[in-house]
């Protein structure tokens, strides 16, 4: 018995007759939508750091890249919800509600690593030499270890 693949369908045939697939479709075009009101409304420094995941039964979850951008929202909250509520979209809004979950850690700067030039693991080494401060002193040990290594 051979496999037989079933034909390529149009995607707009697979939304009309699948029906969880068009709901899951209707429900990211609605968070989208719901996204874009949410940044009109925003900082230009915090849109990136602040994404819709939810919205039921008038609360409305939003994701924060860290702990800083969640702060800064929660003082900024009371405004928000009235500045939202105008919207036809947000009228029933009554509560607004913050997750922090950072980016993937592919996408983070702690991936990066500190490597530094033999001229300044030197001068961090002197400097390290005039301390008299234990733990300090070891810190900038380890610092100026991270030299290039000669290429």
């Amino acid at each position: 018995m051979s496999f037989r693949p079933l034909p390529a369908r149009n995607s707009a045939a697979l939304l009309r007759e699948a029906k969880p697939l068009k709901a899951l479709f209707n429900e990211a075009q609605r968070i989208d939508r719901l996204q874009r009101l949410l940044e009109s409304q925003l900082q230009p420094a915090a849109r990136s750091h602040c994404h819709v995941a939810s919205w039921r039964d008038g609360c409305l979850l939003l994701i924060l890249t860290d702990g800083h951008w969640a702060t800064r929202m929660r003082y900024q909250q009371r405004r928000l919800q009235r500045q939202l509520q105008a919207f036809e979209e947000f009228a029933t809004l009554t509560k607004i509600l913050f997750k922090v979950q950072p980016p993937p850690s592919g996408t983070a700067a702690g991936g990066r690593r500190i490597v530094l030039s033999e001229d300044a693991a030197e001068s961090i080494q002197a400097t390290a030499k005039g301390v008299d401060y234990e733990p300090l002193k070891a810190a900038l040990e380890r610092l100026a270890s991270r030299c290039r290594q000669s290429e």
